[in-house]
């Protein structure tokens, strides 16, 4: 045999294997519509004022099945929102347990973090003092999006086909590190000499005939293109992003993973052309990263779910609470009211956060670690380098949004991610300088779990 056929032999092989292992694994999917029916506050950011007035660009939750045999059906749920908090999450996936039999280790629900979304209710937000007409508006949207995304995962669980999964690495450029050093401390700007991770992985799932059925998706930076004097709903550039994917692959739909870019955000930022120029870029990326060269994943998926407990710092008194609602910050004095209340009933203050970790690893081909709360970029890259064998996917934003997590370096610093977003999330105080460590410890408890 001469060598041309010869290694068209083993093109063929190889492609037939890939075949055969991916007719094992079938895929669902399912898209929903979650824009908000109704004007509703917006999440994100503190100084607005007032609901929502009009719509921009529609929000969606996405749903992606993968089955296989002997093994409950894994779900991935993307939504545009800002986040889910643990009490949206948890309800979903307990849910999914009692009537479809779905393990909580085999459910991710991921945020696509647009602050041109709405507000979600949650007992731990404290961004906003919310008016009983206003708060009630949140509680009708969010047990709307709850009953959505259930519905959609039930639809995608029935229309599912053969499929062939395959990965690659392409590249962003618009996320800046937004870190700036001034005599005053750490404020928001641009550092273009910032940390940030520009890298945006890609997976493509294919039906049996080469089809591109399904497209996966990840960067790691915030959906902060619109300012908090933006009034209109929008899912920022990722929901820009997955349109322009799921008009250039028609049939398709498509996937964003968050990325640990909570110390990252878009540039140029501020309108909405800016917006959907950032979607474009994306979307252009991961198209030439869908023509390839890809590598071929394979089964069987294992999945591996815990809460490691984040440890606050020395707790404050009720002095410094009491002291604290003195100040001219509303929100400083509805967090310390908080607190306060607690006291009072005689609770205590919670010294520490269980953050949820998952890692579902695809055969010895892919590994995707996901974390909960905003996830500073120290942690993706840090974990690239301790994997550096492992073919990994690091993702934030995952089954709870509950406050910044910074690293060490962060804490050290100080800024908003290390202090004050505690006060928005309504947490008691900044965490301790072991969360870093205690983190990535139990990152790779897990990847050893489905090694």
């Amino acid at each position: 045999m001469n060598s041309a056929r010869w290694i068209q032999s083993l093109t063929m092989i190889a492609w037939l294997a890939s075949a055969s292992a991916g007719q094992d694994l079938q895929v669902g999917m399912a898209r929903v519509d979650i824009t908000p029916t109704e004007p509703i506050w917006m999440a994100g950011y503190g100084n607005r004022n007032k609901p929502s007035e009009g719509v921009d660009h529609p929000l969606y939750a996405r749903v992606l099945t993968l089955h296989q045999k002997n093994s409950a059906p894994f779900v991935l749920i993307t939504a545009d929102i800002l986040g889910f908090p643990r009490g949206v999450a948890e309800p979903i996936a307990e849910r999914l347990e009692k009537e479809f039999k779905i393990p909580g280790a085999n459910v991710l629900l991921i945020a696509s973090h647009t602050h041109t979304g709405p507000v979600i209710a949650s007992d731990r937000m404290m961004m906003f003092d919310l008016q009983p007409d206003a708060a009630a508006t949140v509680e009708r949207h969010t047990q709307m999006l709850k009953e959505k995304i259930h519905n959609a995962v039930a639809d995608a669980l029935q229309e599912l086909f053969p499929a062939r999964l395959s990965f690659a690495r392409t590249r962003a450029t618009f996320a800046v590190n937004r870190r700036v050093f001034r005599s005053g401390g750490v404020n928001f700007g641009v550092n273009p000499d910032g940390a940030v991770d520009h890298e945006v992985p890609v997976m493509r799932i294919d039906d049996l005939e080469g089809k591109v059925q399904a497209i996966v998706f990840g960067y790691a930076c915030h959906c902060t293109t619109l300012d908090g004097n933006c009034y209109r709903i929008s899912g920022d550039w990722a929901g820009f992003a997955q349109e322009y994917l799921e008009r250039a692959y028609s049939g398709a739909r498509a996937f964003f993973i968050t990325g640990c870019g909570a110390d990252a955000n878009p540039e140029p930022r501020g309108k909405l052309d800016f917006a959907r120029h950032h979607g474009l870029e994306i979307a252009g990326a991961v198209s030439q990263a869908l023509r390839g060269p890809l590598l071929a994943i394979h089964g069987p998926v294992k999945t591996a779910f815990d809460r490691v407990d984040l440890p606050f710092a020395k707790i404050p008194g009720r002095e410094d609470y009491q002291k604290r609602l003195e100040d001219k910050n509303p929100f400083i004095k509805r967090h310390a009211r908080r607190y306060l209340d607690i006291l009072e009933r005689g609770e205590k203050i919670p010294t520490s956060y269980p953050c949820p970790v998952a890692a579902w690893r695809f055969g010895n081909d892919l590994t995707l670690v996901s974390i909960g709360g905003e996830v500073v970029v120290d942690y993706a890259l840090r974990l690239k380098r301790e994997f550096r064998d492992t073919n990994l996917w690091v993702a934030g934003y995952t089954n709870d949004v509950f406050a910044y997590v910074p690293s060490v370096r962060i804490l050290l610093e100080g800024g908003y991610e290390a202090d004050f977003n505690l006060i928005y999330y309504g947490q008691p105080t900044r965490f301790s300088n072991d969360v870093e460590e205690i983190l990535i410890r139990k990152v790779h408890e897990l990847v050893k779990k489905v090694q």
